[in-house]
């Protein structure tokens, strides 16, 4: 990827309708990007479906949910799970009798990690046995929805996987460092993936976050050819992170957060979405902007260009909507502090000259320094400390925003997609959020004339 390709037209639905089978391939847990996606598949009447991930036994296996996790999973998602654990990742897996790579890790100490050496022979074999426990449940999955899919529907996969660090000790005491320590606790995150430590979490989120979206489009083929033959088709979204374009000095310039390790996989989440384009399968990597999730929460700083979005928001025509979001984020602060007060911290922290080489789209993604972590984390913290309430922050507000507008925009733009990776700038976030709320307060004033 050379250069971002972003949509400048609010997309339409021109294909999915009540009936249809939405697939959401990633079990949905708390606040995140899926939960907008699904919205927009309710609102079109489609039969959601579910997996799970399932649960593990104090033995490490897996197990599908029981009666009662089955039943608040469902009700979660608004529509039926298929309840076959699938687990990704191959951090817990082992071959029979041997140690999973998680217990390997578990010798790793503060002291000696950078040092410690993994049998990377051995290694991949705990590899091979976690594909292989996936892939034969995903088997299972298909077969089981195969039958949940009828004649004359279309189908949406939408793949939400991500993640894959494992529980060890060690990592949990680095990631502090690396993503949330300033001076003298600061730690470079190239030493880290320079470390057979590092090198082994990031086969783990290959393994998660990218080859299982490669094997969702291998083993639902025989869904997807039967669907298409039938002259219905077959759509498959992912979610991405590669940076994202946002207001900087009056014009949208592509930033992103440092250090986003799971930006190898990403870029390998989309290398898999090109090839399946190439061989004819509609399969969008979206690009989503940053928003504060369960789990981007460990990377401090990772909210900050989420509140340029009020500016973009007025850039894009937005009128009365746009001003009720800027008052209900000013009421957030403490009495003495403005939107402008936060405005330019951020405008400073963008322009500093520590921050203008990680603009740099054809570096991404690149190491933290010293510097750049001290101001990014620090400027997190000042901006914190400017709100009345610590839990209560601008940048959850406007990461329910950001989880609305790209729902509409991933479940419209897949009726008739363009490429294989798409990014969802601060630009048309904004023109789908004036545009949605403009008709609903048209509407709302419709209804009171009448």
């Amino acid at each position: 990827m050379k250069n971002s390709s972003s949509p400048s037209q609010l997309p339409h639905n021109k294909l999915f309708k009540s009936g249809d089978v939405f697939v959401l391939f990633g079990e949905l847990f708390g606040r995140g990007y899926a939960t907008g996606l699904i919205d927009e598949a309710r609102k079109a009447g489609m039969k959601i479906v579910g997996i799970t991930v399932g649960r593990r036994n104090e033995d490490n296996s897996l197990r599908p949910l029981d009666a009662e996790e089955l039943a608040a999973a469902e009700e979660r998602l608004g529509g039926k799970i298929i309840n076959i654990p699938l687990m990704a990742g191959f951090d817990l897996d082992a071959p029979a009798g041997g140690k999973t790579p998680t217990d390997l890790l578990s010798g790793m100490t503060i002291g000696s990690w950078e040092q410690d050496k993994l049998d990377w022979d051995y290694v991949k074999q705990c590899h091979e046995v976690g594909t292989k426990r996936f892939t034969d449940a995903l088997e299972k999955v298909m077969a089981e929805l195969d039958g949940m899919i009828g004649q004359g529907q279309n189908v949406f996969f939408a793949h939400t996987m991500a993640g894959g660090i494992p529980k060890a000790k060690v990592f949990l005491v680095l990631a502090n460092r690396i993503y949330k320590g300033t001076g003298a606790r600061h730690m470079s995150s190239q030493a880290l993936l320079e470390s057979d430590l590092g090198k082994l979490i990031l086969q783990n989120f290959d393994a998660v976050s990218a080859d299982t979206f490669g094997h969702l489009i291998e083993f639902s083929a025989a869904i997807r050819q039967r669907v298409e033959a039938a002259g219905n088709q077959v759509r498959y979204t992912a979610y991405g992170y590669h940076g994202a374009e946002i207001l900087i000095d009056g014009q949208y310039r592509w930033q992103t957060y440092t250090n986003y390790t799971q930006g190898y996989a990403k870029m390998r989440l989309e290398g898999i979405a090109e090839k399946a384009w190439d061989n004819g399968i509609k399969a969008t990597v979206y690009n989503c902007p940053e928003i504060r999730t369960n789990s981007s929460d460990v990377f401090t700083g990772i909210e900050l260009p989420l509140i340029p979005l009020l500016s973009a928001l007025k850039k894009e025509g937005g009128a009365e909507w746009a001003d009720e979001q800027w008052n209900t984020c000013q009421a957030l602060l403490v009495d003495n502090v403005t939107l402008d007060d936060v405005m330019d911290k951020i405008h400073t922290m963008q322009a500093s000259d520590v921050m203008t080489p990680f603009y740099n789209f054809s570096a991404w993604p690149m190491p933290n320094s010293q510097a750049q972590a001290d101001l990014t984390i620090s400027t997190s913290h000042d901006i914190s400390q400017m709100h009345r309430d610590g839990k209560a922050l601008i940048s959850d507000h406007l990461s329910t925003l950001v989880v609305e507008a790209t729902g509409q925009l991933i479940f419209r733009s897949s009726t008739a997609p363009t490429g294989p990776v798409q990014w969802l700038n601060h630009d048309i976030v904004a023109k789908q959020l004036n545009a949605t709320h403009a008709r609903a307060e048209n509407n709302a004033a419709l209804r009171q004339s009448a």
